[in-house]
Parts: C-alpha cells; sequence; structure tokens
C-alpha cells in the first residue's frame, strides 16, 4: 500500500476530530494487519474504487461512539440510537471527503460509497489480499481506528 493513499486520511482524521470535538487529539503508532480482524463494536465503512480499490473503516467501541456523537451534538446521547448512527456516518463522511479532495489534488481519481454504519459484539471485516493500515486516534471522548485498506487496480 503507497503512502500516498494513508497520509491524506491520517491527516484528514487529525483535523477533523480536533475540529468537531473541539480537543487535543494524538495520533497513536500506525500498525499493519492482514486480512481479517475484529472490530470494537461501532463500525462506519465507506468502499472506494476507480483508480484504487478497497475500504476505510472507522472504528470504535460504543462506549466511545456514545461519547463522540455527544460531543458532536452538544447533548448527553445514551443510547444507540439512529442520531448517533447518523452523527459517526457524518463523521465518516467528513474525514473521507477531506482526504479523498487531497488525493485527488495529488492526481489520483476514484469514487466513494456512501458509508455504512454496523454494530454489534463478535464483527470481524475481513479484505482479501489487501493488508490494512490502522492508524489510532486518542480523544478525550475514547480511541478510534482508521482503518485504511487500499490497493491500486491491477
Amino acid at each position: 500500500m503507497r503512502v500516498e493513499y494513508i497520509n491524506p486520511f491520517v491527516e484528514a482524521a487529525f483535523n477533523v476530530l480536533r475540529e468537531v470535538l473541539q480537543a487535543d487529539v494524538r495520533r497513536g503508532e500506525l500498525y499493519l494487519k492482514s486480512t481479517s480482524m475484529p472490530v470494537m463494536g461501532v463500525a462506519a465503512i465507506v468502499g472506494l474504487a476507480g483508480d484504487v480499490e478497497g475500504r476505510v473503516l472507522f472504528d470504535m467501541d460504543k462506549p466511545s461512539a456514545l461519547r463522540i456523537a455527544s460531543a458532536m451534538n452538544g447533548e448527553e446521547l445514551k443510547e444507540m440510537d439512529d442520531l448517533v448512527k447518523a452523527t459517526i456516518t457524518e463523521l465518516a463522511n467528513m474525514i473521507t471527503a477531506q482526504a479523498v479532495t487531497k488525493l485527488h489534488d495529488l492526481g489520483f481519481r476514484f469514487d466513494l460509497t456512501p458509508p455504512a454504519i454496523f454494530t454489534g459484539e463478535n464483527m470481524e471485516v475481513s479484505s482479501a489480499d489487501v493488508e490494512a493500515l490502522i492508524v489510532p486516534m486518542e480523544t478525550p471522548q475514547g480511541k478510534i481506528e482508521i482503518n485504511v485498506a487500499i490497493r491500486e487496480r491491477a
């Protein structure tokens, strides 16, 4: 996976999270994971197609999702309702849109699928033949892992 694909997502996640949460955000150490991996309980996924193919997954546990959605909406949200899901989906949209804009400026061309959100225990995401780069982001509301699995079309 080319680093040119990753940096825009790292930068966008950092900038968007800092802005919408009005808080300090710290990036953890990047690491690679291969093929299938468990997710933490709340995952927004965006598909990529065009010059590249793959997906970006925004992964967090349920308490973090509730605290992030609460901060973004300016009110305490206590259950995984439609507002929380829509807020996490919008967060994924904002980060992905900013990253893709940067990638388009660098000459890469691809389309996005609208984010889909998944919630539940014991979920696993599998990306055949594509290593995923995990970018942990620490916020006061909890940890978010941006899981980027992209490869160039053959």
